[in-house]
């Protein structure tokens, strides 16, 4: 199948321009290397500044985030904006994801603090517990639908690719996103449920790039690294079907990338 050149929209912020302004997706004609190690389960923590029930998932997230068998990112929401402090990090696109999730489960569950394990499942943050156990499902679950995706980097460009698909049946369509995060951030809260309390967040979402389409076919995406990753040090490429369905695949760095 011959890939299609994709180009998107600018979202907002000074990353997605970047990243609009030289996007190459090319066709790789050479079949993708199975999946050489267990596939990464990506975790999402949607939480809140002004949740006081929610310290304990964020403090959580962050002894997560230093598994090797885990991506794991905060992606704070705003919709306790209202109960006296702004969540500094909050984002309405954040919100919008998690309710697009819990849409698509048909269960209606919004809450927080909430992880969403792949874009399949879910589970309260601040319990351990039930947050091991739904990490355990996940890892057990039949993974013949994964893509391997891999980050590569240069003085210049990052290169995103994703695999073919090895699945039965036809592939689901897919978009790669490129998500850019800060690794740390340490907040004073100064009113609201939480107030007095200094709380630190791992690996936060500041920016959601879409930077490609997927059809099955492997494929990569080469961006400018220089204006993309200026104010950031982290970045997670994840293949997602259909805007906040299954997470088949994804890739992560954090600090300097390693040259190549």
């Amino acid at each position: 199948m011959r890939n299609t050149v994709r180009f998107f929209r600018p979202i907002v912020g000074r990353a997605a321009a970047a990243a609009s302004a030289l996007v190459v997706v090319l066709g790789l004609m050479a079949s993708s290397p199975a999946w050489s190690a267990a596939p990464k389960t990506v975790i999402e923590l949607f939480t809140s500044q002004g949740c006081y029930s929610c310290p304990p998932a964020d403090a959580f997230l962050g002894e997560l985030a230093k598994r090797d068998d885990v991506i794991a990112l905060t992606l704070p929401v705003d919709y306790w904006d209202y109960l006296g402090w702004k969540d500094t990090f909050g984002s309405p696109a954040h919100s919008k994801r998690q309710s697009e999730y819990a849409r698509r489960r048909g269960d209606r569950q919004v809450y927080t603090p909430q992880m969403v394990f792949n874009g399949r499942r879910h589970a309260v943050g601040s319990r351990r517990a039930e947050v091991l156990k739904a990490l355990k499902q996940e890892r057990g679950s039949p993974d013949s639908t994964r893509v391997e995706v891999t980050l590569k980097s240069d003085n210049k460009s990052i290169m995103v690719s994703a695999g073919n698909f090895a699945g039965k049946g036809d592939a689901p369509d897919a978009t790669i996103w490129l998500l850019l995060s800060s690794k740390a951030e340490t907040v004073a809260i100064e009113r609201g449920e939480n107030r007095g309390k200094t709380l630190i967040y791992h690996n936060v979402v500041r920016q959601m790039v879409p930077i490609g389409a997927w059809r099955g076919d492997a494929i990569e995406v080469e961006l400018p690294k220089s204006d993309l990753m200026e104010g950031y040090d982290g970045c997670t490429a994840i293949l997602q079907v259909d805007g906040a369905g299954e997470i088949l695949g994804a890739a992560h760095f954090s600090g300097t990338m390693a040259q190549n």
